[in-house]
């Protein structure tokens, strides 16, 4: 079984620009996970585990997928849910167009018996993952809520595998479709 998801990739000159913010996040008493900078992406597609025979069809059936580049601003900090957060996230606006490619992605897999997210989809990068919320935490989390990280152009996503370690996870791309 392979671990396995799908994301957009994020430049350097936005996600160079999430540390500061995590390291106001990290002044409260909630105990963090930080992403690590260089693993900060959007998921558009959690698969899970997966039999090692499903990562040739599944990328066949991505392939298929034919979009065309979009702009994607991330502006503002949230935490999920808003009063005692599990998971801090940036906020992404595009006009709709991750959603939309969420979407796709779901139409393609799901000949493959790939089951779609039963949850309603909100295009997030996460940065920070609560292990143990403390109320401090809502404080900071209003002080970076304002951040503007910058625009990028999403002219693509990767399939990836997952493998989790002590020291984090570790991400290898199997597959990468561009436009």
């Amino acid at each position: 079984m392979v671990r396995t998801f799908i994301a957009i990739d994020l430049p350097p000159e936005v996600t160079d620009r999430i540390p500061p913010c995590q390291e106001i996040l990290k002044r409260s008493a909630a105990r963090l996970t930080l992403v690590d900078p260089r693993n900060i992406h959007l998921t558009l597609k959690f698969l899970g585990e997966v039999e090692e025979s499903m990562l040739a069809p599944i990328g066949d059936a991505l392939r298929s997928l034919r979009s065309y580049p979009f702009p994607m601003a991330l502006n503002g900090v949230a935490g999920n849910p808003p009063r005692a957060p599990r998971v801090i996230w940036c906020n992404v606006q595009d006009a709709g167009q991750c959603a939309r490619l969420h979407d796709r992605v779901e139409e393609v897999l799901a000949p493959l018996g790939i089951p779609r997210d039963p949850r309603a989809f909100t295009p997030h990068v996460t940065v920070a993952r609560v292990k143990r919320f403390d109320p401090s935490l809502l404080p900071q989390v209003r002080a970076v809520a304002q951040t503007t990280f910058g625009t990028c152009t999403v002219s693509g996503f990767s399939f990836r595998k997952s493998t989790l370690t002590p020291q984090g996870p570790l991400y290898e791309n199997l597959l990468e479709v561009r436009w």
